[in-house]
């Protein structure tokens, strides 16, 4: 229920995922991030985070995260905002990682982005040594008695091979093991990312799911279900579950404009936290204009961010998804194809996706035109 009568914002915020930062020290094939990255002085500190409101889960990311000189004072304000606070990282600044976890230890989690075995990851990312680096953050941390820790990759061409060895190692370490898919958006600074091997990252989902539904822990079974879920986005068909972000869950730019999500073909502040007050961006039209494009929204995005909060308010559905294929051992298939991809991630017509994107941010803005028009009095 909304807050303020007229406001379609929830009262409780589930969810925020704050960006720390745009610059970058990798360089990855699928994220222009590191192209175009913030100065530190335009990058809002822990004092302006402090007015943020409370939350259960708050994910910090970049770009990458450790490149924040004051990353230890950002934290510290973090756990007092949010009951879960999980650092994102390409897990390349080793000691700067231990020292955080040292001060912090299991106040804190973290995700390091692993896109492969060695060689895979490496040549993804631009970074000679990343893949090692990144090893010996979690081995470390999992030697200091750290809980939350794991790493996860963004499934495409050049790592689908090597899905299955990631998850085999993230179970013999006892971590947690993500997995995410490509996205072209403003976030990413692309228009081209795409898939052309696309049966053998499908094939690589398929296997991953079936894992985890014969895994004992219930968490195993609702990852099944998410990486069914980002089978179905890869094939360009809708969503499984309804996107709810500006309602109970949002992102925070490094300057502090406050964003519905990080997937949308452009930015759509509801408002600026250097300069207002939760409530007064939280609670205001242009708040509710960006909940209105989000409620339209064609993208069919599926990222854990806003499909976790998903699963726990609908679970009806991934439960009766869960009871067919653990208990009723239905076989997991992979959905059909759709005529064309929202994200482009095939091309349309032989077209590349980089032109499949162009014609549907035209399609796109047209049918937002005839919409504006409609909604004129006469």
């Amino acid at each position: 229920m909304a807050a303020y009568p007229g406001y379609t914002a929830e009262r409780r915020i589930h969810f925020g995922s704050i960006i720390s930062t745009y610059r970058c020290n990798a360089k990855c094939n699928m994220c222009n991030i590191w192209k175009n990255p913030t100065r530190p002085s335009e990058e809002v500190g822990a004092e302006t985070l402090a007015r943020l409101p409370k939350m259960d889960a708050i994910n910090l990311t970049g770009g990458e995260t450790f490149l924040r000189a004051d990353l230890d004072e950002i934290v510290t304000v973090l756990k007092s905002r949010a009951k879960r606070v999980v650092i994102s990282s390409n897990g390349w600044f080793v000691d700067r990682v231990i020292r955080l976890f040292e001060k912090h230890g299991n106040t804190i989690g973290i995700r390091i982005s692993i896109e492969g075995l060695s060689h895979a990851n490496d040549g993804i990312r631009g970074t000679a040594g990343g893949f090692d680096n990144a090893i010996r953050i979690l081995t470390t941390l999992y030697e200091m008695g750290i809980k939350d820790i794991g790493f996860g990759l963004t499934v495409q061409d050049a790592n689908a091979r090597d899905v299955k060895e990631l998850y085999r190692l993230a179970r013999m370490m006892n971590v947690e093991f993500a997995t995410a898919a490509l996205h072209n958006s403003f976030y990413f600074h692309k228009d081209d990312n795409r898939i052309d091997s696309v049966e053998q990252t499908l094939d690589a989902l398929k296997e991953l799911a079936s894992d985890l539904m014969r895994s004992r822990r219930h968490k195993d079974w609702f990852r099944a279900y998410f990486n069914y879920g980002l089978m179905n986005y890869l094939q360009g068909r809708e969503r499984l579950l309804p996107c709810r972000m500006a309602h109970d869950a949002f992102f925070l730019e490094p300057n502090g404009d406050v964003l519905p999500c990080n997937g949308m073909d452009r930015p759509m502040p509801l408002g600026n936290l250097t300069r207002q007050s939760w409530d007064e961006i939280w609670y205001s039209e242009q708040a509710e204009s960006a909940r209105a494009a989000v409620r339209n929204c064609k993208r069919q995005c599926w990222m854990m961010g806003s499909v976790g909060q998903e699963i726990k308010k609908h679970p009806l559905r991934p439960i009766e998804w869960v009871l067919k294929h653990k208990f009723l051992k239905q076989e997991i298939c992979v959905p059909p194809r759709a005529e064309c991809h929202p994200h482009g991630l095939f091309g349309l017509d032989s077209r590349t996706a980089r032109e499949t994107m162009r014609l549907i941010n035209i399609r796109n803005s047209r049918a937002a035109t005839v919409a504006r028009q409609a909604d004129k009095p006469a």
